[in-house]
């Protein structure tokens, strides 16, 4: 359902309008970054396409009801009139699966109102599966929709873009992304807290890092800061970084946690930056610690936390050159 899909509000909207009013393209092209719910908002669509029991609310002209035959067995991936096309274990589409799908859009819907076909990571359409699909969208059936997924667009042919309108999805922010964490994939809300922050709005993203490492990592990088706003003495500043996690660098994995440790520290810094300058607060990567970046930007202001993220951005770039885990850290806490 749509009520269901974590942020696009604004695409969503247009989308419930456009099946409403009937007036929605036979072929979408749905373009943004990786993780962000754009398969989602496909299926939500075939659903609300074919609910049986479609409902309307102030948000939705159109939505689909969860409940029905039709809903269910969309969500289930059992429905004869919902073909969904994913690449291959080769990570390719090839031409056949294309084909199959072709095919059967050109028949009347089994049982449903209008047959769907959606194509997952459609940048990975072979060339002759893209030539065959453009044929279909020159000369759509009336009874289908075509709706292609991707992360990479410009990977499409020009002929195959040309003919999809394409609804341009952005990130999520950091609290969609915490909040579909608890509800669909069982996070504490810490967890999905410091899961969101590393995660540049993408559900996708999160869900491939360890949440465990990532609210260690954020609490490692909470203590640094408030341990180097209490002094400016370089000896106990080094002191205070001495057990960050990955600063032996013995191994590959302290290596990517002194990243995560990082990654987390530049998340806190942009926050601080926003708390400082009396920004929007709803912007927030790390909301739940908003108590502790008030308490400080009384030693964080606006212009020392841009220096200090120019400097933890430094430091990434040293780690990706493969420099030792210990001198970046102990280069950095003196410049926070």
């Amino acid at each position: 359902m749509f009520s269901s899909v974590f942020g696009h509000r604004r695409l969503l909207a247009l989308l419930s309008r456009a099946l409403a009013r009937d007036t929605l393209p036979p072929a979408l092209l749905l373009a943004g970054p990786a993780g962000v719910g754009k398969r989602r908002v496909a299926v939500a669509m075939a659903r609300a396409v074919n609910c049986l029991e479609p409902r309307s609310t102030n948000e939705f002209e159109r939505d689909a009801c969860g409940k029905c035959a039709s809903c269910r067995r969309i969500e289930r991936s059992v429905h004869p009139d919902v073909i969904v096309i994913e690449p291959g274990e080769n990570g390719s589409i090839k031409i056949d699966a294309v084909r199959d799908a072709i095919d059967r859009a050109g028949y009347r819907p089994f049982e449903a109102r209008r047959r769907v076909v959606i194509i997952d990571d459609a940048e990975a359409l072979v060339p002759a599966a893209q030539n065959a699909l453009l044929k279909t969208l020159e000369e759509m059936p009336a009874s289908s929709i075509f709706v292609l997924v991707s992360s990479i667009p410009d990977a499409l042919l020009p002929t195959v873009r040309s003919r999809c309108p394409r609804l341009r999805f952005g990130p999520l922010s950091a609290a969609e992304v915490a909040q579909a964490l608890v509800r669909d994939h069982g996070y504490t809300e810490t967890d999905a807290r410091a899961a969101a922050a590393d995660a540049d709005g993408s559900i996708g993203r999160a869900l491939s890092a360890d949440s465990a490492d990532l609210t260690q990592a954020r609490d490692e990088a909470r203590r640094l800061l408030e341990q180097t706003a209490k002094t400016e003495d370089p000896a106990r500043r080094l002191d205070a970084v001495r057990d960050l996690s990955g600063t032996k660098g013995t191994s590959a994995s302290d290596r990517d946690q002194m990243e995560a440790c990082l990654r987390a520290l530049a998340s806190l810094l942009r926050d601080l930056g926003i708390v400082a300058t009396q920004g929007d607060r709803r912007t927030l990567a790390n909301a739940d610690l908003e108590a502790q970046l008030e308490k400080l930007t009384g030693s964080f202001d606006h212009r020392r936390s841009l220096k200090a993220y120019a400097a933890v951005d430094e430091a990434l770039n040293a780690l990706e050159r493969n420099a030792s885990t210990k001198v970046v850290a102990d280069w950095l806490v003196l410049q926070l």
